[in-house]
Order: structure tokens, then C-alpha cells, then sequence
């Protein structure tokens, strides 16, 4: 009888040890049920930031883009296209500096009709538009308000443009004719020579000096809205495509004088210094 009771008396024992691993167990996947998707929720933030990340592409990418953009040009500023201007009078300049040279020893090799259209050119698109409606109108009175270096050079500025137009007049009357007289073309020559010596210093200050210190006394918001003022006044003066014909007006002087090549200026290599 003893026998049969501690029989019974493991076998209960046992079972229900049983029944507690098996609770355990059932409580371990239980647990390992909640725990997962806690690890897969604790994971998530950096899918979704990966996610975040992709989104971002497309933005950098039209960064990219505008820069390209920048890269390849774009509007014009103000700034810029003061220079492109200055350009412009420079092949004038050009134009005179060459025919002054040939005024020297052959005047009649200097047809009068190329030096009178680039004196309409310097005055149209230089002294009645780049000249008395920007810099006059605009850049000087800014930067002689600033104060500064840029704001000495705005008077003498002025005079020299108040010169160059006596000199553009006394060129549109000596080129009147069908011929440049020999007893007058030494004296033209001499004062083209002045006139490019003159415009040169004066064009290289303006480009290095007065326009960089005009930009500074602008927001950038106001540099776009002069932006806009200089194409007006351009489109006012000459139409859509004022610069453009200048480049072109400029081309056909150079090309009527043989000036179109600009290999031909290329100059030859020095000549070694003497014991190198």
C-alpha cells in the first residue's frame, strides 16, 4: 500500500512538474512573440530614415541641376553686362588704335565711311546708352553716395566721358568726305591715339574699382531688379536685340579694315636673352 501511494504520489509530482515547463516554455514564445516585432519596430527608424534619405535624392538632385544651370550661363547681371558693353567699346578702340597706325604712313588706305560708323556706334551704344543712361543715371551717383576709393574716380569719370564725345564729334566731321586728306591725318591719328589711351585707363578702373564697389551698395534682391532696369533700358534703346547688333555692327567694321583675324596679332616668340 505504501508502495502504490508513492507510486501515485511521483506521478503527480511529476506531472505536474510537466505542466509547469510547459507554461514556461508557452510563456517563452509568448515572450519571443512580443519581443520581435519590438526588435522589428526598433529597426524601423532607420528603414524610414534610409526612406528619408532616398526622399532627399531628388532635391540634391536639382541642386545639381540649377547648378549645371549656373554653370552654363543664364541671365546676364548688371554687372556683367556693363562689361560686355565695355567689350564692345573696346573693339572700337581697336578699330581706331589700327587706323591711327595707318594714318601715319598710308592715309589714304583708311576709308573714312569705317572710322564714321564706328564713331555712330561708340556714340549710340557708348556714350548716349553705356554712358549717359547707366553709369551717369545709375552707377556714379551709388557710388559717390558710398564714399570710398570707387567714389574719387566718378567726377573725373564724367569728364573724360564729357571729352570723348568733343572727339567723337571732331571724327563725325573729318570723316565726312570720300577721301582722308593727307594735311589733316596726322592730327586724326594723334587724337585717336589719345582717345584709346584715355578710354583704356578709363574702361580698365570702371571694371576693376567702380562696378565692384556699385554692387557692394546692393541687396541682391535690388541687383535683380537692376537687372531687369538695365534689359528695359537696353530693349528702349535699340529693341530685343541691342547688344547683339552692336556685336554684329562692330564685326563688319573690323572685317571692312582686315581686323576680323585675330591670328594676325598673335606676336612672335622673343627673341633669347643674350647669354641664356
Amino acid at each position: 500500500m505504501e508502495s502504490d501511494e508513492a507510486r501515485r504520489e511521483f506521478l503527480r509530482v511529476a506531472s505536474l512538474a510537466g505542466l509547469a515547463g510547459a507554461g514556461l516554455l508557452l510563456s517563452g514564445c509568448v515572450r519571443g512573440e512580443q519581443t520581435q516585432p519590438a526588435q522589428q519596430n526598433a529597426g524601423q527608424p532607420q528603414q524610414n530614415a534610409g526612406n528619408q534619405s532616398e526622399a532627399k535624392k531628388p532635391d540634391e538632385g536639382d541642386e545639381d541641376e540649377d547648378k549645371d544651370d549656373e554653370d552654363k550661363g543664364g541671365d546676364v547681371t548688371a554687372t556683367e553686362d556693363l562689361m560686355r558693353e565695355h567689350g564692345v567699346l573696346r573693339r572700337a578702340l581697336l578699330v581706331y588704335a589700327a587706323a591711327a597706325t595707318r594714318l601715319h604712313t598710308n592715309p589714304s588706305s583708311v576709308p573714312p565711311e569705317a572710322l564714321q560708323k564706328t564713331a555712330n556706334l561708340f556714340r549710340a551704344f557708348g556714350e548716349e546708352y553705356h554712358e549717359k543712361k547707366l553709369e551717369e543715371q545709375f552707377i556714379f551717383p551709388a557710388v559717390k553716395k558710398a564714399g570710398g576709393d570707387a567714389a574719387a574716380y566718378a567726377d573725373i569719370l564724367v569728364v573724360q566721358h564729357d571729352r570723348g564725345r568733343e572727339i567723337t564729334d571732331y571724327i563725325l566731321a573729318l570723316t565726312q568726305g570720300a577721301k582722308l586728306g593727307a594735311a589733316g591725318a596726322p592730327q586724326l591719328a594723334k587724337v585717336l591715339d589719345s582717345f584709346v589711351l584715355m578710354y583704356q585707363h578709363h574702361a580698365a578702373r570702371e571694371d576693376t574699382i567702380v562696378f565692384p564697389a556699385w554692387k557692394q551698395t546692393m541687396t541682391d534682391e535690388q541687383l535683380d531688379d537692376m537687372n531687369d532696369k538695365f534689359e528695359e533700358i537696353e530693349k528702349q534703346q535699340f529693341g530685343e536685340d541691342g547688344f547683339e547688333t552692336a556685336v554684329k555692327q562692330i564685326a563688319d567694321i573690323e572685317s571692312s579694315l582686315g581686323l576680323s583675324d585675330i591670328s594676325q596679332f598673335t606676336p612672335p616668340s622673343p627673341p633669347k636673352p643674350a647669354g641664356g
